[in-house]
């Protein structure tokens, strides 16, 4: 007869069920932090080349996220193997809180890499931040490239800003020496693409908030490659000029993509125009499911898997697009079956 529950038999064995199941779920949970960052191999030394000019420093910008690390040591790899001066190419990574299990990874990952890591106070966007389309577009971290002038010392007068979803395949020296004129920011410009979708009736209907074009030829750019000079950016106060639209879309709503917006609000049809092969956008899709794309015809000289689709997640999930083998052999992972059998 089955024991009940009530018994002492039943009881105890029930207590024991319960411990046994409780002792199970608490050896699930409890991993170690470190866990959480990927594991990478080490990535070859690269050296400068005999003709590398002295002092030809260049300086890029990235933001560092645990949930993009992967995509960001693909994009480093891709510049300094494909630079003949990568002992030139300083970084600087934008991060939201210290994380010294990244920092570890990125050192022993790169062991030669010269870096620097500067704090980005989510505070400041705290307020001013409003649902977009996409919950990564929310994160206080993609408006890190609004403030970037105010986190850069000050020697640091000329930056290039990239997204972590990027490979380049060409010298990143190349973008580096574009010249800017009396600009602020240089990027590649994309006249053919509709510009009124960016925003919403709201803001059209308005001639006061619409009027802001006036004189310009506004166009769409891509924030995630710009070169930016640093110093025309304090001496214009492009941040605070960002931050009043970003305070006027959080009482009228007026558009949906993220940190975006502002840019082309205050730049659009005032930008350096860069050639096209230095973004080849769109490559993980829309916004909103990431369907598969293929490349744009002409030279390329940078990938970019902007978009929902990843070309990581993709790739693991064994659902890649064509395009995502072009970022593959940039993936320094190294897979749980690698790791323990390293």
């Amino acid at each position: 007869m089955a024991s009940s529950p009530s018994s002492p038999f039943g009881l105890l064995t029930f207590f024991s069920f319960i411990f046994f199941v409780s002792a199970i779920r608490v050896d699930v949970i409890r991993k170690p932090s470190a866990a959480a960052v990927p594991k990478f191999r080490e990535a070859p030394a690269f050296r400068n080349a005999d003709d590398c000019p002295p002092g030809g420093r260049v300086d890029i910008v990235m933001t560092l996220d645990a949930n993009y690390l992967r995509g960001t040591m693909a994009a480093v790899l891709s510049m300094l193997q494909h630079t003949s001066c990568p002992e030139s190419v300083r970084f600087h990574f934008l991060a939201a809180r210290p994380e010294p299990e990244i920092l570890g990874s990125i050192r022993s990952t790169f062991p030669y890499l010269d870096f620097r890591v500067h704090r980005f106070e989510s505070r400041r966007v705290r307020g001013k931040i409003s649902r977009s389309i996409r919950q990564a577009l929310d994160q206080p971290l993609n408006y890190a490239r609004i403030y970037l002038a105010d986190m850069l010392p000050p020697d640091v007068r000329r930056v290039i800003y990239l997204d972590s979803d990027v490979i380049v395949v060409d010298d990143v020296r190349q973008l580096w020496e574009v010249e800017l004129g009396d600009k602020v920011v240089a990027a590649p410009e994309y006249c053919h693409a509709n510009f009124t979708k960016y925003f919403t009736e709201t803001f059209w209907s308005d001639p006061v908030l619409a009027g802001t074009f006036k004189g310009r030829r506004p166009c769409y750019f891509n924030t995630g490659v710009m070169v930016m000079d640093v110093e025309k950016w304090r001496d214009g106060e492009y941040t605070k000029r960002m931050e009043e639209w970003m305070v006027v879309q959080k009482h009228k709503r007026i558009y949906h993509l993220g940190s975006l917006p502002p840019f082309l609000l205050v730049l659009a049809g005032d930008i350096k125009a860069v050639d096209h092969r230095w973004n080849q956008h769109g490559l993980g899709g829309d916004n909103m499911e990431g369907r598969c794309r293929s490349l744009h015809p002409g030279p390329i000289s940078l990938l970019h898997w902007s978009g929902k689709g990843k070309p990581w997640l993709r790739l693991d999930s064994r659902k890649p697009c064509a395009v995502d083998h072009l970022w593959a052999p940039y993936d320094l992972y190294k897979s749980s079956s690698l790791f323990l059998e390293g």
